[in-house]
């Protein structure tokens, strides 16, 4: 483990060879980093919202609240600018990666902690307002951006994937400082949900918590695979579809090159608005930016394996391409298979 202040002996090494090196052995903790900065805004903000209870926090694969404790994982990666770089490098986005975001998981996280610390989820209003907690979980939930019984916090509008994380993204928004809840959601049902969250607050505040376990589920030093086996197996929680059964759309977009046609071919359009698109997608359709990009790789092989070409405008092509992209990555996306919690 490296003394505080000083680089980790891994920081240097190349990508292959940081690669190689097992999680357990990165020896990185949230003492010292930005992250325990954050951690501590956060203790103040549930001391200042009236309530003593301070989620224990560690370091792991993902963010993640395990049934019946009361603190939440962090992912490794937020603890080493290093770390998160090879995130970046890998998955295409750092979750968490900067201070307002960071903020934002760590009130979400805490809701599922305050819900195991005192067991909200077994009182009658928590079940009236936000359904069962028992509900298995949606992994490929389709979202209504527009329906106004969610509050919106997290992206991907999270709060309509389960009644745990409708009650995590309502007590988020209830906890964010300075928040102006009762006037952003006025004549909104999702107000009731905000005014339960409230309710079940003033109810718990001075209370001793009715689980008071310090474990700390899959904590970093217990994980021995190495950061290659760990995003191997990221990268395997994504199933693409079958080439076959997005031909007949790409032929619909694009058009098979004639003899001695000089179009711009459908491949090189792609690349060239990779990221774009990759972005773009993402946000649309709620889907991690690697799982994306994997569907996006599809089309443009299919793409150069067919020999299409553009036959429309480059704006109408860039839509088109764009629209299909969000049908394949939502249709082939299996979610992610951890506990995302």
């Amino acid at each position: 483990m490296a003394r505080r202040g000083s680089a980790p002996w891994w920081s240097r090494l190349d990508q292959e060879e940081l690669l190689d090196v097992r999680l357990s052995d990165l020896g990185v903790e949230i003492p010292g980093t930005a992250l325990e900065q954050r951690v501590e805004r956060l203790w103040l903000e549930l001391e200042r919202a009236g309530l003593r209870f301070r989620p224990h926090v560690w370091l792991s694969t993902s963010w993640s609240t395990p049934d019946g404790v009361p603190g939440f994982a962090i992912p490794f990666y937020l603890a080493h600018p290093r770390l998160a770089r090879l995130e970046h490098e890998q998955m295409f986005e750092v979750e968490g990666g900067n201070q307002r975001s960071c903020m934002m998981l760590l009130r979400h996280e805490a809701g599922h902690a305050v819900d195991n610390a005192y067991g909200l989820h077994r009182k009658s209003l928590w079940r009236t307002t936000f359904g069962r907690y028992s509900d298995p979980y949606r992994w490929q939930y389709r979202p209504n951006p527009g329906s106004r019984r969610f509050v919106q916090h997290l992206d991907f509008w999270y709060a309509q994937s389960h009644p745990a994380e409708d009650w995590a993204e309502s007590f988020a928004v209830w906890l964010r400082p300075r928040s102006s809840w009762q006037r952003e959601y006025e004549g909104w049902p999702a107000l009731a949900k905000l005014e339960a969250v409230d309710e079940l607050m003033a109810e718990v505040m001075g209370t001793k918590m009715v689980t008071t376990t310090r474990r700390k589920p899959d904590a970093l030093s217990t994980q021995r695979m190495t950061l290659r086996e760990h995003y191997a197996a990221r990268k395997r929680a994504f199933v693409n579809a079958e080439p076959a059964e997005i031909d007949g759309q790409l032929l619909r977009l694009f058009a098979a090159a004639p003899p001695r046609a000089r179009r711009p071919s459908a491949a090189t359009f792609l690349r060239r608005h990779r990221h774009e698109l990759r972005a773009r997608v993402s946000t649309i359709t709620g889907q991690y930016r690697y799982d994306v990009d994997q569907s996006l790789r599809m089309m443009l092989d299919r793409c150069k394996e067919l020999g299409l070409q553009l036959s429309r405008s480059e704006h109408e092509s860039r839509v088109g391409a764009a629209i299909l992209l969000t049908l394949i990555s939502t249709l082939s996306a299996r979610g992610r298979q951890e506990f995302h919690r």
